[in-house]
């Protein structure tokens, strides 16, 4: 690829003149058909909108073409303006801008819509189905123009998708302000956001997608493995012996939307893995990537496969090539034992793509959550209730079974499922963020670090990785007994990092940290880059999925018992506080991990460029991003916070957080009665 002609595909925005007509190419992935729900009016509304991003002289050819795309897709894409040029993510001096903070964010838009990253890439569609980082070709195109054009006083706004314009700011304010689907809670139904996506005034940015910080499968990988990690432990707790996973079998679901994350997880933790996925392409994907050892349609001979492994404790995975439900029940025949069970479909999208009922084939499905989309839903629901059914045989026999956080309790327990434990108020299983995540990590300030090297040089991650490594050991030397099981699993991680094949589209790592690591390995990456090092500056960010940037009841958030759980001052402020400390980008969605109007996301990207400004920015932004996130875990008397808020008081005489006092159960009992 030639860098002029790369740089004039950037600079020139929405182009003067039109290209030729474009149609979706054969051979990608594409979101499904969206349901029609916009009325004659609203569909004349939904054109003009479109329309106002072109000059008056071009919407006879573009008005008819819209209008189709709109009756054919449920959604106007834009086809037409689809760069020529393939995007991925290059090294940064390759893009044309005026300071480097814009060159590293136009660089991690590029990553999010690599076609070997996205899930649909020319919906602009990164994953989870309805994953957006912008809702048209037309945004895209105006947003890098913009980028390009910013200098360090400028500040970007992106209003779900619409970049409305370049703000006059300063050398320390965020360079761009991401918002998603920021809309009237009460106009947060799964409707309103069809109505609201097909009218091009709103998007579902997930977490990661809409806020251009997703590298690919490794973040999910990365997270599967240490659930899975931990649920060893926690079934060693429940039944005794040692917490080793060889031989012990988990069976999951969903190898699309949430990026296949589950078998290469799997792999690492040492288990035998069993993955259903109703699309052929998504499993074969997959499978050519190295994150699936096999594919396999046929029930019975995924059966003796499994009793196999199982038998030589080999670490292997499995592709069952269709229903996750033929799954769970033909292993309950069969009387082969599950020991740990989930579920990683995306169900927070469950009309449209996010969960496929059984019955019908996959084809069938797509025409009919757009052609007959309310008896799609009562397959998906009838589908759910058989699948829990499935499962409550299983954990009755001693599986443990936990929510991955992708809906699947709440919409489960929405059709009508046995779900709902014993005194109506709960679920029956655990979030996986009650029984590991939340307790284990998050509590006490460790979530997923990540970081992506500018350069796309192999060399400098690697580099990164040992020098994460260092840092990670050093600090386990002198860590309190709390965290010296996270800390072990990490540099277990980061270590075997590399031989895993984990990186998709840029140079990219993930792995937990708390406030103390991300500080170290930041600085150490800023002392690298200023010393050359490293070839170019890294871009520091995490998964929203995280101790302070999520406030989310069925997931990140579910083990917050003092009746704050649907509360979402902790990640607004999060968001405010890291926009002010330094980060390069910040965004704040609507929706992500468990769905539209389910969760406040917020999260953040920071160039890290080997400076004293980089290294001033960092210390102040991540100590804040953490312990925001303790602090409220602590309030919430949450004791691993509680511990955790302490220590970080200890360590910077500048932290005052308020504390919880503990009232005497039977005090309180006494005084109400």
């Amino acid at each position: 690829m030639n860098v002029e002609k790369f740089k004039e595909s950037i600079t020139q925005g929405i182009p003067s003149i039109l290209p030729p007509s474009k149609t979706p190419s054969d051979g990608v992935p594409h979101a499904p058909v969206r349901k029609e729900i916009l009325t004659l009016a609203e569909k004349e509304l939904a054109l003009s909108n479109a329309l106002r991003y072109f000059p008056e002289d071009q919407h006879a050819v573009l008005a008819p073409e819209f209008a189709q795309e709109l009756k054919n897709y449920g959604r106007i894409y834009m086809y037409r303006l689809m760069p020529d040029v393939e995007i991925k993510a290059r090294p940064i001096e390759w893009y044309p801008a005026k300071c480097q903070q814009a060159a590293s964010i136009m660089l991690m838009i590029q990553n999010n819509l690599d076609a070997a990253v996205a899930q649909h890439p020319q919906e602009l569609i990164t994953y989870g189905g309805n994953g957006s980082v912008f809702q048209n070709w037309a945004q895209y195109r105006l947003t890098m123009k913009y980028l390009s054009e910013m200098d360090s006083s400028q500040t970007l706004t992106i209003f779900s998708g619409h970049p409305m314009g370049l703000f006059p700011s300063h050398p320390d304010a965020p360079r761009v302000v991401v918002t998603n689907g920021m809309v009237i809670p009460n106009h947060s139904s799964q409707d309103d956001w069809e109505r609201m996506n097909a009218l091009g005034v709103s998007q579902y940015g997930q977490m990661t997608a809409g806020s251009y910080m997703y590298i690919g499968p490794q973040g999910i990988v990365h997270g599967t493995t240490i659930t899975i990690l931990n649920a060893g432990r926690r079934l060693a707790e429940k039944h005794g012996g040692d917490e080793s996973l060889a031989g012990r079998l988990f069976v999951t679901s969903g190898l699309g939307g949430m990026s296949g994350a589950q078998p290469k997880a799997g792999n690492i933790a040492g288990c035998v893995t069993v993955c259903a996925e109703v699309s052929a392409d998504a499993a074969y994907k997959r499978h050519e990537q190295g994150w699936v050892d096999h594919v396999i349609s046929d029930i019975i001979e995924l059966s003796d496969r499994v009793r196999q492994s199982i038998a030589t404790k080999e670490a292997i995975s499995y592709a069952y090539l269709g229903n996750v439900v033929d799954v769970w029940e033909a292993f309950d025949k069969q009387e082969i034992y599950i020991d740990i069970g989930s579920d990683q479909t995306s169900l927070h999208n469950p009309w449209a793509g996010g969960y496929y009922p059984m019955g019908i084939s996959f084809d069938e499905s797509n025409s009919m959550m757009a052609e007959d989309p309310e008896q799609f839903k009562k397959l998906v629901q009838k589908t759910l209730i058989r699948h829990t059914s499935a499962v409550n045989k299983h954990t009755a026999k001693g599986t443990y079974f936990f929510d991955y956080g992708n809906a699947f309790l709440l919409e489960a327990s929405r059709a009508g499922a046995e779900v709902v434990s014993e005194d109506g108020l709960s679920f029956r299983y655990p979030s996986y963020v009650q029984d590991i995540m939340g307790p284990m990590c998050f509590d006490y300030g460790f979530g997923p670090f990540r970081w992506v090297c500018t350069s796309g040089e192999p060399g400098d991650l690697e580099l990164t990785d040992a020098i994460a490594c260092e840092v990670l050991e050093e600090m386990m030397k002198e860590s309190p007994e709390e965290i010296k099981t996270q800390m072990r699993d990490n540099i277990h991680w980061i270590r075997g990092a590399e031989e895993n094949n984990l990186v998709v589209g840029s140079q990219a790592r993930i792995l937990y940290a708390d406030a103390e690591g991300r500080i170290k390995i930041a600085k150490a990456f800023n002392d690298a880059v200023a010393s050359g090092a490293l070839r170019s500056p890294v871009v520091l960010g995490r998964d929203h999925h995280d101790v302070s940037g999520t406030d989310s009841p069925y997931r990140e958030t579910s083990n917050i018992y003092d009746g704050s759980a649907f509360t979402a001052d902790m990640a607004i402020q999060n968001v405010i506080g890291d926009g002010f400390r330094g980060a390069t980008w910040i965004s704040i969605h609507n929706g992500g991990g468990v769905g539209w109007g389910e969760v406040i996301n917020g999260g953040f990207g920071m160039l890290i460029d080997g400076s004293p400004d980089s290294e001033r920015r960092l210390k102040s932004m991540l100590h804040w991003d953490v312990n925001n996130g303790i602090a409220r875990r602590s309030w919430a008397r949450n004791p691993g916070a509680e511990w955790a808020i302490v220590r970080a008081m200890a360590a910077e005489p500048r932290l005052k957080v308020t504390q919880a006092n503990h009232a005497d159960a039977t005090l309180i009992k006494k005084a109400l009665s």
